[in-house]
């Protein structure tokens, strides 16, 4: 292999190098943006003797998963003084 050709491979090599490792940020960019928050919901229930049980949905927008544990768990210690308790989904 001559020089010009030497350094004409080692050229190309480097740009694709670069393309890769540029096209491999922003798609490790994207699917840390994007991923990360949804819409959970948090189903209560309440039981009462002698009635049927009584369900409720609450919607948590727009957050990770670990707040939106944290949000139902407050709802659970909050509904948990009428005989309610809550539940992730």
């Amino acid at each position: 292999m001559g020089i010009t050709a030497h350094f004409f491979y080692k050229f190309l090599k480097l740009n694709t190098m670069k393309k890769l490792l540029s096209i491999a940020a922003v798609t490790v960019a994207l699917v840390s943006l994007s991923s990360c928050k949804k819409d959970y919901t948090c189903t209560c229930t309440f039981v009462e003797v002698g009635e049927p049980n009584y369900e409720t949905n609450l919607t948590i927008p727009n957050v990770s998963k670990k707040d939106a544990k944290t949000a139902c768990d407050n709802f659970t210690t909050t509904y948990s003084v009428a005989g309610g308790t809550c539940e992730l989904k």
